[in-house]
């Protein structure tokens, strides 16, 4: 198995069609789901990083943990762009648009937003 993340969620078929969409603005896509897990990987194709989102193994409500995030690279400004907006119109919320950081350094451009379940994430590209 490669290296993976996992994202609590509290309500899997919300934050299935959040991560459906703005996996795939930046090439990633489902590659397999089962009994409320889902895994998106770089083109779907379960090679590399995965990214698993489902309710906790414990039964218990997911919840947001301080100085948590995911951060994912796009191929472009404009992959960040997406990805934020297809966030928003599926029940994300911003913590902060699109736009360059030039505090990470002079080619670093991200966007930054939680999912339906509150968890933070990141699309950037650097050059």
């Amino acid at each position: 198995m490669s290296n993976y993340v996992t994202i609590g969620a509290q309500d899997t078929v919300a934050s299935n069609a959040f991560y459906d969409a703005v996996m795939a603005t930046i090439g990633w896509s489902m590659h397999d789901d089962f009994d409320g897990w889902r895994a998106y990987s770089q083109g779907g194709t379960g090679a590399g990083l995965t990214v698993w989102v489902c309710r906790p193994f414990d039964g218990q409500q997911a919840s947001v943990g301080n100085g948590m995030m995911v951060a994912l690279e796009a191929r472009s400004p404009a992959e960040v762009d997406a990805f934020h907006a297809a966030a928003l119109a599926h029940g994300g919320s911003d913590e902060g648009a699109p736009g360059p950081r030039p505090h990470y350094g002079p080619t670093w451009y991200a966007a930054y937003l939680r999912d339906p379940s509150g968890n933070k994430l990141a699309a950037f590209h650097r050059e």
